[in-house]
């Protein structure tokens, strides 16, 4: 097993995908040196792109149109989370915001997490 060391630059951070992409070509037996070096290059290579790359939390309107398209549905279909078709297409246009009883039902009904809809929806800019 090689030595797994803190990624500091965008070279080491190269050099990191590069071995992971190796050990997984090797698709080591579970408890092998080649394993565990995996697990911990995993987490060093994502230590690093957390804190270089960070990504902002999803708007909770386009996770709903996401998981509509994944899901293969309609505005007509949001009626029993969110309520009437003119409520469906006041949230899906940012007009109106959603309420805790819609959130609870997408949450539920669509499996987004509560958290994610909780969110305030990013600001469309003119």
């Amino acid at each position: 097993m090689k030595q797994v060391r803190i990624i500091r630059s965008t070279e080491e951070h190269q050099r990191a995908l590069a071995r992971m992409s190796k050990l997984m070509d090797l698709d080591p037996e579970p408890g092998t040196p080649e394993d565990e070096e995996m697990d911990l290059l995993g987490l060093v290579i994502k230590h690093y792109e957390e804190k270089h790359f960070p990504m902002d939390p999803p708007d909770p309107i386009e996770v709903i149109k996401f998981m509509m398209d994944q899901q293969g549905l309609k505005k007509k279909d949001l009626i029993p989370y969110i309520g009437s078709a003119p409520k469906v297409t006041e949230v899906l246009n940012g007009k109106r915001s959603l309420s805790l009883s819609m959130i609870r039902r997408l949450s539920e009904g669509l499996k987004i997490p509560a958290g994610v809809l909780i969110r305030e929806p990013v600001k469309k800019r003119a």
